[in-house]
C-alpha cells in the first residue's frame, strides 16, 4: 500500500477516522443483529435516532448504547422524523444532555412523509441556530450546489446530500450535481441516502466523495452481516480507484501488449 494510503483519513469536525463508511441503526430485527452488522462494517461513526431510538431517555427499555458503545464508535445522533427546524434543534440539545455534552450532531429536516426530501427553508434555519449554539452540524441536504455551499458558508462540518431518497434503494440518480457540489466544497462531501448495492458505494467513492452514509442497504439485505462486510469493502475499493486515477477514455482501440518486437 502507498505511502497516500496509509496516511488518507476521513476527517470531520477535527477528528480523524479509518473508515469512510457511515452506518444507521434503524430497521435491523433486534439490538444483537443491529450490533453484528455495526461492527462487520468496520464503521467508526454510527448515527442513532434520537426519536425513534432508546439512548437512555427511556431507563426501563432496552437501550442501544449496550450494543453500539460511545466508548468503541462516535456516536452521530440525528433528527430523523423532524418536519420544523424548532424540532430538530430541540432533538439536538436532547441528544447532547442525554450524551454528556456530545456536540457533533446530524441535521436532517423533512419536507413530507412520502418522499422525505429535505425541507431546505427548514434545513437552513436549524443550521444556523445549532451552529450558533456550538454544535457541530453533519447536514442532509439534497443535490443543489448552490444549497451545498451556503450549509458549508453557514459552519456545518460535513455536507450530505441525497443519492436518492431515503431508503430507496436507487443508488446516484445525480452524480453530476454531486460532482459540482465537490469542486466547490472545503468541507467533506459524504453521499447520504439512496444507496443500495456495495457497487453504489464504490461509485460515489470512485467520484471523490469523502465517505457514504448506509442504513436500509445493510439492515434490508437478507444477511445484514455479511452486506455490511461487502459495503466496507466496496466503500475502500471505491476509493483507492479514486486515489489511483483511473485511466483515460480513449474513443479507439489501444494494444494491451506492445507491438514492438512482435513476430511478423
Amino acid at each position: 500500500m502507498s505511502e497516500q494510503q496509509l496516511n488518507d483519513k476521513l476527517v470531520i469536525a477535527g477528528k480523524t477516522y479509518n473508515s469512510r463508511l457511515l452506518v444507521g441503526t434503524g430497521k435491523y430485527k433486534d439490538l444483537q443483529e443491529t450490533g453484528a452488522a455495526i461492527a462487520a462494517s468496520g464503521a467508526e461513526i454510527v448515527t442513532v435516532a434520537v426519536r425513534r431510538t432508546n439512548i437512555g431517555q427511556n431507563p426501563d427499555e432496552p437501550n442501544l448504547l449496550d450494543v453500539v458503545s460511545p466508548d468503541k464508535y462516535t456516536i452521530l445522533p440525528n433528527t430523523a422524523g423532524c418536519y420544523t427546524a424548532a424540532d430538530a434543534v430541540r432533538t439536538c440539545r436532547l441528544a447532547r444532555e442525554l450524551l454528556d455534552g456530545h456536540d457533533l450532531v446530524k441535521l436532517e429536516v423533512l419536507g413530507d412523509q412520502k418522499t422525505l426530501y429535505p425541507n431546505i427553508i427548514e434545513t437552513v434555519q436549524a443550521a444556523e441556530t445549532l451552529v450558533k449554539d456550538g454544535f457541530k452540524v453533519m447536514v442532509y441536504t439534497n443535490d443543489d450546489p448552490i444549497v451545498a455551499k451556503r450549509l458549508e458558508e453557514i459552519g456545518c462540518v460535513a455536507v450530505m446530500p441525497l443519492g436518492s431518497l431515503i431508503g430507496s434503494g436507487l443508488g446516484i440518480q445525480n452524480p453530476h450535481n454531486i460532482r459540482l457540489i465537490m469542486e466547490e466544497a472545503q468541507v467533506p462531501i459524504l453521499v447520504d441516502a439512496g444507496i443500495g448495492t456495495p457497487s453504489e458505494a464504490t461509485m460515489a467513492m470512485e467520484m471523490g466523495c469523502a465517505g457514504v452514509l448506509v442504513n436500509s442497504a445493510i439492515a434490508g439485505a437478507q444477511n445484514p452481516v455479511l452486506m455490511a462486510q461487502a459495503m466496507q469493502k466496496a466503500v475502500q475499493a471505491g476509493r483507492e480507484a479514486f486515489l489511483a486515477v483511473r485511466m483515460p477514455r480513449k474513443a479507439y482501440a489501444s494494444a494491451s501488449s506492445p507491438l514492438v518486437g512482435t513476430i511478423s
